[in-house]
């Protein structure tokens, strides 16, 4: 009669030790994971500062005035010019030729994915697709070079060898699996009862697709957009081959221009001292594409949150 409660009390503490020791476990864990989040947050954050002290140093030197609004870009030059508007204009040029090949390319290849292809097909088509990321920006940058661009001056025999025009059409090429990756993941999200019903009012599954399913999907795939300008905004190899490197304030595709990222690449090869205002560049010039692709994740933000209170 005395062994029962005995039993049951044992098995309580038993029971509580256990419930304490899983409480511990996922404490750790959730610090884990919470320290893992903070990287991210602690390297922009480093980024940042690096960015923003040493280019302090650069403005200190050089009034922000001439920065925005001068038109040469000459620092490396005894009579040294800093327009930051020349880089600007080469690296806005050769990304937006850039997403006119990825961003319509990326969605019909999505489209097709997502409502269209079968599954072996999908299972096929898709990784082979990803390989494309998979290629080293430098052979994409020397393909732009000797393949694409003899090809385009027989269309156009006066396009220079360096041009923007061959550069932007490969990394649009290069940045379309990340558009279509990520839009047709978007896409096969939507709940299958939205296409039952686009089916059920008589809807082909082409104007289910285009008018149902893309609509729906539209946060996701902007996400994919956002993702691609960034891509190509940051994209330094394929411009530094086959763009030329040479510092024309032009947003003519047929010229050849220098990138912010190219720009960082050719200064910090070694050639310029520590400390220097030419060298200082490399940050301020930085500061700026960090500026610049923050605003495209801000407008993307906005998009999604808009899209989906209307979706």
């Amino acid at each position: 009669m005395t062994a029962v409660p005995i039993t049951g009390a044992a098995k309580l503490a038993e029971y509580a030790q256990a419930k304490a020791a899983r409480k511990r476990r996922e404490k750790v864990i959730e610090a884990i994971l919470l320290l893992a989040a903070c990287v991210s947050v602690f390297t922009t954050a480093g980024i940042v500062y690096i960015l923003i002290s040493e280019s302090v140093v650069f403005f200190s030197a050089v009034p922000i005035w001439d920065f925005l609004t001068d038109n040469q870009w000459t620092p490396l030059f005894s009579d040294a010019r800093f327009g930051i508007w020349v880089l600007m204009s080469g690296t806005i040029t050769s990304s937006a030729v850039a997403l006119l090949v990825a961003i319509p390319m990326g969605t019909i290849i999505a489209i097709y994915l997502s409502e269209f292809a079968g599954h072996k097909t999908r299972e096929i088509l898709k990784p082979v697709l990803e390989l494309l990321s998979g290629v080293p920006t430098i052979i994409y940058g020397y393909f732009a070079l000797l393949f694409v661009t003899p090809l385009i001056q027989k269309i156009y025999p006066g396009l220079p060898s360096f041009n923007i025009l061959s550069a932007g059409l490969v990394m649009g090429v290069m940045i379309i699996p990340y558009v279509s990756s990520l839009s047709e993941d978007a896409m096969r999200a939507v709940p299958m009862s939205l296409r039952e019903g686009s089916y059920a009012m008589g809807a082909t599954r082409y104007q289910t697709a285009v008018n149902v399913v893309v609509p729906a999907a539209t946060s996701g795939i902007a996400s994919a957009y956002i993702l691609g300008i960034s891509r190509a905004v940051g994209e330094t190899m394929i411009l530094a081959v086959a763009a030329g490197m040479q510092p024309n304030l032009t947003f003519n595709p047929l010229e050849p221009a220098a990138t912010i990222t190219a720009f960082i690449v050719q200064v910090a090869l070694g050639d310029l001292p520590h400390g220097s205002i030419g060298y200082q560049t490399i940050f301020a010039a930085g500061l700026s594409l960090f500026l610049l692709t923050l605003a495209f994740n801000v407008f993307g933000h906005w998009m999604r949150l808009r899209f989906r209170e209307k979706y």
